[in-house]
């Protein structure tokens, strides 16, 4: 599923701070995906709805009540992804790529029939002091945001870089501009409806994309619920990674000491969640780190290594590419930690006037300086994980992300414990906690790598 990077180290080879820019720039955008540009365009229409939504708190409902779409539809459509990506990846290598568009309907209609089975009685009946209007939205929005999640799958397989970004700023700017629109006529509500008409449109894109690339002579299949279609381990990973990486953020909202109700059952912490999220703007740099070093350098050697073991290379040439895979992968690992303690830096040293410049208190700034380490181990988590996926260690990437909302949970509960202090700590520490065990694990693996590869010919 690496088409993309391969495409980027085009730009790469014309050898000009231009091309540079413009691969990184494109690979930024690309990884971070919906969920990072989601994040700032929802800031965008807080800061734009100021003074003219009223009451002001109907923008913190609209900010919450997408929060929480986010919420729900990863960690549900997190049992699906990882497998459905496993299948594609093993029809592509079959050369049955026939098989990936009515699959892939298939799923689509199964996630958006899921989300609408359990949205709609749940915003009918647990925000009785809402329109009808928020209630169908909320079910919409959560039905659209799943099969988005869905529809990500293919972004790092497709080579069309420049469509992709077109489709994001497309959708994102179609967001925007209809909540603008809509928030005079309908106040929250029309918030609510212009994200849902906007992602509606980011969806609408990304399954042209799909269906540009990808034909068959069936239209819908559900062979990815066959037995041994669906990956168990793939499905765990899934859901705990996305259940990890949102634990602390659910357990400041529903503790009473950080947490207040705000919507109908959905809670959040005015202490904890601007800082939190701003943090995850500063992933950017290391998202397009990942893709183009991860998905491209690693790549081309890990193909050539497995090549060459598959047909009969000499031992020499075997050793020669297993060694500079092993290279790549450090000089991945460590560019991705490398520009992410640059931003960790940048943080500290603007992070007062940032917090100055979008009206917020300076108070947040401690918080705000450990969650931004927490969201750079977070990229050096996703690094690892990526490389023990190509090396086929479901088992360990199983472990890992178990251990992952564990420690967050336990610490983050310490954190709550301790006080204003420690609050962000117990993220922070469950990401580093993860990365030094994954780091220990996959070094294991990588000096053992020869005899694990032959003993499984």
């Amino acid at each position: 599923m690496a088409g993309i990077g391969f495409e980027l180290r085009k730009l790469l080879k014309k050898q000009t701070y231009l091309g540079l820019l413009q691969a990184y720039a494109y690979a930024g955008l690309i990884s971070s995906g919906p969920w990072v540009l989601s994040i700032i365009g929802i800031m965008l229409i807080g800061v734009f709805s100021l003074g003219l939504v009223f009451p002001k708190d109907a923008i913190t409902q609209f900010q919450v009540t997408v929060t929480y779409l986010f919420l729900i539809s990863l960690i549900g459509t997190g049992l699906i992804q990882l497998s459905f990506t496993r299948f594609v990846a093993d029809r592509i290598f079959e050369k049955d790529e026939a098989s990936i568009l009515p699959n892939f309907n298939g799923l689509m209609l199964v996630a958006i029939g899921i989300s609408l089975v359990l949205g709609v009685p749940f915003a009918a009946f647990w925000f009785p002091e809402q329109t009808v209007l928020y209630r169908i939205l909320f079910a919409m929005g959560l039905a659209i945001m799943s099969a988005i999640w869905i529809a990500t799958v293919f972004l790092t397989g497709l080579k069309h870089y420049r469509t992709i970004v077109a489709i994001f700023f497309m959708g994102y700017s179609a967001t925007l501009g209809f909540a603008l629109v809509f928030r005079s006529a309908f106040g929250m509500d029309g918030l609510l409806l212009g994200f849902v008409v906007g992602h509606y449109l980011l969806l609408m894109g990304m399954v042209w994309l799909v269906y540009r690339n990808y034909h068959s002579s069936r239209f819908i299949a559900f062979d990815i619920w066959k037995p041994g279609a669906m990956h168990l381990s793939l499905m765990g990973t899934g859901f705990l990674f996305n259940l990890g990486a949102w634990a602390d953020k659910l357990m400041f909202w529903y503790y009473p000491g950080t947490g207040q109700q705000v919507i109908g059952p959905l809670n959040a912490s005015v202490i904890y969640d601007f800082p939190i999220f701003l943090s995850y703007l500063s992933v950017i740099p290391g998202m397009a780190v990942f893709l183009v070093r991860i998905e491209t350098d690693f790549v081309e050697y890990y193909i050539k290594f497995y090549d060459a073991v598959r047909e009969g290379a000499t031992l020499d040439y075997i050793e020669r590419m297993r060694n500079q895979m092993v290279y790549h992968i450090q000089r991945g690992l460590f560019d991705i930690a490398k520009i992410q303690s640059i931003t960790v830096l940048v943080t500290l040293a603007l992070g007062g006037v940032l917090l100055e410049s979008i009206g917020i208190s300076k108070l947040y700034l401690p918080l705000l300086y450990v969650d931004v380490v927490g969201a750079a181990l977070q990229v050096v988590l996703l690094g690892i994980l990526n490389v023990l996926f190509y090396l086929d260690q479901r088992r360990i990437v199983l472990g890992l992300t178990a251990l992952l909302p564990l420690a967050n949970i336990v610490l983050t509960a310490v954190s709550l414990h301790l006080g204003p202090a420690w609050f962000g700590y117990g993220f922070t520490l469950a990401m580093l906690l993860t990365v030094l065990v994954g780091v220990w694990m996959l070094s294991n693996i990588l000096d053992t790598l020869e005899y694990q590869t032959f003993m499984l010919q």
